[in-house]
């Protein structure tokens, strides 16, 4: 039986900063399709590093990234192509704030469009499947509020509803819930992870809460000084672990989850 081919993967990938100062150390990974894969790790570990270089927002110094062809992202049209089929989520949403929610959620589509197209009117269907996005996340009451009068938590749907209306086959989402409180980011998590689900979408979250990637995380990659110092399911994820991603272990201990907020 042949196994799936890789929505993403990694050869060799590193990256280093022009001072010399190492982000990532050599990562092979394989991202299988349909997926929903946690990084955990504490603040410089390497995970934006990493989830960015997925993208080709990090230019790797060595080794490559390879999309589900097979083909090299760092190719121009091939980057072209992969970021249209990526979804990106951003810790602060990344919204124009004087912008329609519906606004907003359209700036997904337009990666589809040369750049003298961008500039007319998208149509209507493009329209529709903004409106099934907003729909989809409990916002469609919102389509034409501004994006800067919604709370943090229905800002944050709106940016998983801009990254469905790219009609993806990955998601990569930076810190998704760094800014909002537990129960807020326990829901918007939630809805996330149903929706990867749902659709059969792959996806790469970077989280820092143990709690929620042992609860969401089918696969958790830990990150240590650009290392990966853990890769497995979370069950296998214990206070050991935990001590090697933050110098020591941090279940049961909301103290020291604001060391590394």
């Amino acid at each position: 039986m042949t196994s799936p081919t890789p929505t993403i993967q990694t050869e060799s990938l590193s990256v280093t900063y022009s001072n010399g100062a190492v982000a990532l150390a050599p990562v092979d990974l394989t991202i299988k399709p349909g997926s929903f894969t946690v990084l955990l790790g504490a603040s410089g570990a390497g995970k934006s590093t990493l989830l960015r270089s997925l993208n080709g927002l990090v230019r790797p110094s060595q080794g490559r990234v390879l999309d589900c062809r097979g083909d090299d992202i760092a190719e121009g049209r091939t980057l072209r192509h992969h970021r249209r089929e990526t979804g990106m989520i951003f810790q602060q949403h990344q919204l124009i704030g004087r912008v329609s929610v519906l606004g907003n959620v359209l700036m997904g589509r337009l990666g589809y469009h040369t750049a003298l197209r961008t500039l007319l009117p998208l149509n209507a269907q493009e329209k529709r499947l903004a409106l099934e996005a907003l729909e989809r996340v409990g916002l469609l009451d919102k389509a034409l509020a501004r994006a800067d009068q919604l709370s943090g938590g229905q800002q944050q749907r709106v940016g998983i509803a801009r990254a469905l209306v790219q009609q993806p086959r990955l998601i990569l989402a930076d810190e998704p819930v760094a800014s909002l409180d537990p129960a807020t980011a326990e829901r918007v998590l939630t809805l996330l992870h149903g929706i990867c689900r749902a659709d059969g979408l792959t996806a790469v979250v970077s989280l820092h809460q143990l709690d929620f990637a042992s609860l969401f995380g089918e696969r958790i990659i830990g990150l240590a000084a650009g290392r990966i110092v853990f890769d497995g399911p979370p069950d296998r994820l214990d206070d050991v672990t935990a001590a090697r991603l933050y110098g020591a272990p941090t279940r049961g201990n909301p103290a020291h989850e604001e060391v590394f907020a």
